[in-house]
């Protein structure tokens, strides 16, 4: 039987994430320094910093210069990101439109069953980001699929939905690259929202899927062109 081990530094950045869990810390909240962490598990501060670059990587931590180390919003994901995900290219677009293609329309279709007041009104401003995107882009919770996927009541299904866009976000520039029609983005968005707000789960499901085939047909296509 293969036998797995860990090595130090991984398992103090276990211990700092049970930390935060045992003291009821929120994402925002500051961290014990990188001196008084190495006092608690009486190891080297060099220790803790290399426990600390790695939740950093998954954002569980976050560095934040001059002031300290602060809990970050990983900490309440089940499904982490791989921050040292491949080059992307034409193939791994497609491979991302293809998924999301499979995955997205059913769970408008929830959202259309599920949703509540709040949802419609985060819905309504990450449709208008497609005409007007924000000064320093859209983050997750401006981001018109992700807050679809949150407005499903499942938790793990607007985190699945969430992480993966995170994860595969230079696939995502190639595929703003091939699907840079803003106008009908906007107006496809505004579709989906609309029976969202009528609770039509069937139109919902069918515009989403629509919606992202749209989507990977220009990718494709894109692909055939370059030969990829």
């Amino acid at each position: 039987m293969t036998q797995v081990t860990t090595s130090l530094s991984e398992r103090i950045a276990d211990g700092i994430v049970d930390i935060v869990r045992a003291e009821g810390l929120e994402p925002g909240d500051a961290l014990e320094s990188s001196r008084q962490l190495a006092v608690r598990f009486d190891v080297t501060t060099p220790t803790v910093r290399e426990a600390l670059r790695r939740l950093e990587a998954i954002d569980v931590v976050r560095f934040r210069h001059g002031s300290g180390t602060y809990v970050g919003e990983g900490v309440l994901r089940r499904v982490i990101s791989n921050p040292h995900a491949p080059v992307a290219d034409l193939r791994s677009a497609l491979e991302l439109a293809d998924a999301r293609l499979a995955l997205e329309p059913p769970i408008a279709a929830l959202a259309a069953q599920y949703r509540v007041e709040g949802d419609l009104d985060r819905l309504a401003t990450a449709t208008d980001n497609a005409l007007h995107p924000p000064q320093d882009g859209a983050g997750p919770e401006l981001h018109f699929h992700v807050v679809l996927a949150k407005a499903s009541n499942n938790p793990l299904l607007g985190e699945t939905i969430e992480s993966l866009l995170a994860s595969r976000r230079l696939d995502q520039v190639q595929i703003r690259h091939q699907y840079a029609d803003r106008t009908r983005d906007h107006a496809e968005h505004h579709q989906i929202l609309e029976a969202i707000r009528d609770q039509d789960a069937s139109s919902a499901e069918q515009l989403t899927r629509d919606h992202l085939a749209h989507i990977r047909d220009a990718v494709a296509q894109a692909g055939k062109e370059v030969g990829a």
